[in-house]
């Protein structure tokens, strides 16, 4: 929601806000969902829509506020109680002002796509339906747009074919579902729901890569030496047909038998079973994938890639949308074999179109600023650590070796998100920059169009260029120049809104949970503090906050410098990464808070 307006004191306010509507007889208030905003809004009675107390609601301000005076709004819509299932949800599509339905048009346009494919459409496409091509995803993915196949060649090298859905063939350029795609620029996935970049006829029907199905798709063919390097690609529009769609899981518990490993216990012994007969013709080509895998992460690390180790959550809901599991994502090495082969298709295709001279649409990371890495390092001597860099580079290999030190070390996670904090944040430009974070000169995102329009653009570029045989009129190159341009600024503000909003989505579900967590003690690890407090992490991945009244009865002094914490008389000190035992206080959904007291 656009900011217009700002009060006397220099607060800010939008001109709609979402927030928990507090009755009084007369009159009422509405507490702000939006943590910035440090006022309550007036509601007068006539403007309430006869609102319930603890009802979220929708306002629109009228008056600003004036001096000793609270804005002043107007109810437009009653969302629910807040403690109704999927209000929180809707809070924030109403917050963010989210595109939540697909118009009418884009509707009507989705449903005249037919959801099988014409002998035209498979012309002049290289046939890859007789191949093993695999998905391989989580359990409960439905917009299923890359697939992989691997062979092992004489010679010893790998051929590795990375097929992406060919979205671009059905949003063709400037259609009604082109212009919705461009404003919503990504999907969201806010736990038990998406707000989905395309319809579902496309993005869980004819885009989707299911199994035993024809799909159209855009193939890199890749030769990869056993050092790692590509020594030739080929892109190719193609047809394919998945022969069997794998889990993350599936492909786990295959590869630990086919190595020996110890049984993870992913499935019971039943299906452990059906599983591997029913793959056993299989097991030869996720054998090359593993041994590929293998190869290309250990290259990267070499060239200073970072593997920063920060869990990611899994959140669980039952059937009316309550949190009632909150525990540390699993990741396996399955999730590394797609994670390999996605980057070295990026590359791929990022280089050769590079070194075209091509309108394009990179992703760029950029190397941190000094100031920033001479903050890191001031943390760092705390565990005894230093990013050691010189002014004239920064190279990711002096951050990639700080993390080899760290790992399986207790300090391991802190280390890894002081390292996020310092890192920038990565944006799309139609200009190539380069990958820090990687440590890749040339990238870009060309593996999930169905989310992600950058993607999508860069397959109708790569589309243009293969029909006309590389060959374009310089009106096209400047047109697609200025699209490139437009497109990266309008994707990059879009990912911004959705990675905050799924954050949130989150933090509200994590406190939701902990409110059936009062009185509970926990293990933690300060994961950062400030001049307030301290923020505390637990190993299921929730943070909480310990106000200085609940760490201790004394006066605290804040070395801001350091990022440490000392109490005046017990002189016991408190520092990033140390080890601490607390209860939670206090928990809330509504406002996605949780409070501990130190133990």
């Amino acid at each position: 929601m656009k900011t217009d307006f700002k009060s006397e004191n220099n607060e800010f306010y939008k001109d709609k806000i979402v927030g928990v509507f507090q009755k009084n007889k007369n009159f009422g208030f509405v507490v702000p969902d939006d943590k910035k905003i440090k006022i309550d809004v007036y509601i007068s009675k006539k403007n309430s829509k006869k609102a319930k107390n603890n009802q979220k609601v929708v306002v629109q301000i009228i008056k600003k506020s004036e001096k000793n005076k609270k804005p002043e709004g107007k109810i437009i819509e009653i969302l629910g109680n807040v403690n109704q299932a999927g209000i929180d949800m809707l809070s924030l599509v109403k917050e963010y002002n989210l595109p939540y339905e697909f118009p009418d048009t884009v509707i009507n346009e989705a449903k005249t796509i037919k959801q099988e494919l014409t002998r035209k459409e498979i012309l002049n496409r290289l046939d890859l339906r007789e191949k093993e091509i695999f998905t391989i995803d989580g359990e409960d993915a439905k917009d299923l747009d890359d697939a992989i196949s691997v062979e092992k060649l004489k010679n010893g090298n790998f051929l590795l074919y990375v097929s992406i859905s060919d979205v671009s063939h059905y949003v063709q350029e400037n259609s009604n579902i082109d212009k919705e795609a461009i404003i919503r620029g990504t999907s969201i996935y806010m736990l038990d729901r998406v707000i989905p970049m395309l319809p579902k006829e496309l993005s869980n029907g004819i885009c989707s890569l299911n199994e035993k199905q024809d799909r159209l798709a855009i193939t890199v063919i890749m030769e990869i030496d056993k050092k790692g390097d590509v020594i030739y690609s080929n892109i190719q529009k193609s047809i394919i047909n998945v022969t069997r769609r794998m889990s993350y899981k599936e492909i786990q518990t295959i590869l630990d038998e086919l190595e020996e490993k110890e049984d993870k216990k992913l499935f019971n012994k039943k299906k452990k079973i059906k599983l591997l007969k029913e793959c056993e013709t299989y097991f030869e080509q996720f054998k090359n994938m593993s041994e590929l895998a293998n190869i290309l992460k250990d290259k990267r690390a070499k060239a200073g890639s970072l593997n920063l180790n920060i869990p990611e959550s899994k959140i669980t809901l039952n059937k009316n949308g309550l949190a009632i599991k909150v525990q540390k994502c699993d990741m396996f090495f399955a999730n590394e074999i797609i994670e390999q082969f996605m980057l070295i298709a990026n590359e791929t295709v990022a280089e050769k179109f590079y070194w075209l001279e091509i309108p394009f649409i990179y992703r760029v990371h950029e190397a941190p600023d000094i100031e920033k890495i001479n903050e890191l390092n001031k943390l760092l001597w705390n565990f005894g650590y230093k990013i050691k860099i010189n002014k004239e580079n920064i190279y990711p290999k002096a951050f990639a070796e700080l993390l080899e030190k760290v790992k399986d070390k207790p300090e391991e996670r802190v280390v890894s998100n002081l390292i996020l904090r310092t890192l920038k944040v990565a944006r799309y430009e139609a200009e190539n920059k380069g990958h820090f974070g990687i440590a890749s000169k040339y990238y870009c995102h060309f593996t999930s169009p169905i989310r992600r329009y950058p993607d999508l653009f860069i397959h109708r570029i790569i589309t243009k260029y293969l029909e006309k045989n590389y060959q374009l009129k310089e009106t096209e190159v400047e047109k697609y120049n200025k699209q490139a341009v437009k497109y990266a600024d309008l994707s990059s503000e879009r990912e911004k809104i959705a990675q905050k909003v799924e954050r949130e989505a989150e933090n509200i579900k994590k406190a939701e949970y902990m409110q059936s967590k009062i009185g509970e003690l926990y293990d933690g690890i300060i994961s950062n503090i400030t001049s307030f407090g301290i923020f505390v992490e637990l190993s299921n991945t929730v943070e909480g906050f310990i106000h200085f009244e609940n760490l201790g009865n004394e006066y605290f002094i804040y070395d801001e410098e350091n990022k440490i914490l000392q109490g005046e008389k017990s002189k016991e000190t408190y520092k990033i990464g140390d080890n601490i035992k607390v209860k939670v206080i206090f928990a809330d959904k509504t406002t996605a808070r949780v409070d501990f007291k130190k133990i």
